[in-house]
């Protein structure tokens, strides 16, 4: 992969950043913010924010206006893998290698720190000052739409309400289409909005994340099934174990890695038409990030 694809040194700064702001919204408590550090520096690629800030350079818009969003995004999806990882729900004792946070603390513990970074992500949104009022509020609300029970967390609900069950292919899309593409799809919102990116720009990029999105669900499902524990990091067929729908369940192991490859092409040729815009508002050269950043939901990477 081409690091200098990657935003390294935009990246690097906004790791120091994020773990820095959530000081702000944790200092009552040591073991908590303990908790919240300890979650967010479990190791990830960021790729929810990564996407986000790509979004915002593509559109000449300002990383200090970014930083803050990003930020909300990654403390938003860290909140959802605490919550997953409990027992009552999928029951993970490791994510990434390491201990899951309620087995590093204990489950209130990371309970508690997951409703913390949530909250938080509204906080350090409406907090900036410096971003025009109207925009804050439509980024809250759109990060409530994709967190909430309209987007992750219905996904969610039906995740678990499809176990043992068989559903249909556009069943499983359906939900993750919320549970996973959400977030996804909201990086690439927001960034555009900071941006004041055109509508058809925004458009193409909001389909190039939709294709994205189900591609990276892909990905971690084929994961499941092909990697070995020290491997993903995970425990293996997981996914097997717990009765879910998942494409290879459903279009078997080679229709879902062509399935795949499907998703990538399209995503690559939303690319190729915001290329051919020739749109003066855009840096163009920063496309290519895009289309590297596809590299993550090839079969041989990890997320």
């Amino acid at each position: 992969m081409k690091k200098e694809l990657l935003l390294v040194e935009e990246m690097a700064s906004f790791e120091n950043y994020l773990i820095e702001a959530v000081k702000k919204y944790a200092h009552t408590s040591e073991e908590l913010l303990e908790a919240m550090t300890y979650s967010l520096s479990t190791g990830g690629k960021r790729f929810r924010p990564l996407l986000l800030l790509a979004a915002v350079k593509l559109g000449k818009g300002s990383m200090t206006d970014a930083f803050p969003v990003a930020a909300a995004l990654e403390w938003i999806h860290t909140y959802s893998l605490i919550h997953d990882d409990l027992p009552a729900m999928d029951n993970d004792d490791y994510r990434r290698g390491k201990l899951t946070t309620h087995k590093a603390f204990n489950e209130a513990t990371a309970i508690l720190a997951g409703d913390a970074l949530l909250t938080a992500a509204f906080n350090i949104i409406l907090d900036q000052e410096d971003i025009p009022a109207n925009k804050r509020v439509q980024l809250a609300k759109s990060l409530g739409e994709a967190s909430g029970a309209n987007g992750m967390v219905a996904g969610q609900m039906a995740d678990i309400q499809g176990e043992s069950v068989s559903l249909t292919f556009d069943d499983v899309v359906a939900i993750h289409k919320k549970k996973t593409g959400a977030l996804i799809e909201f990086a690439v919102l927001a960034g555009s909005l900071i941006a004041d990116m055109s509508v058809n720009a925004s458009v193409s990029l909001h389909k190039y994340a939709e294709h994205l999105g189900l591609a990276y669900q892909i990905h971690n499902d084929l994961k499941d099934v092909v990697l070995t524990e020290d491997e993903s990091g995970k425990q293996a067929n997981r996914d097997q174990e717990l009765g879910k729908n998942t494409y290879p369940s459903l279009l078997g192991l080679e229709g879902a890695i062509q399935k795949l490859d499907d998703e990538i092409a399209e995503a690559e040729k939303q690319i190729e038409l915001i290329r051919q815009s020739d749109d003066t508002k855009l840096n163009l050269a920063l496309l290519d990030v895009f289309i590297e950043l596809l590299e993550f939901v090839k079969l041989d990477q990890g997320v």
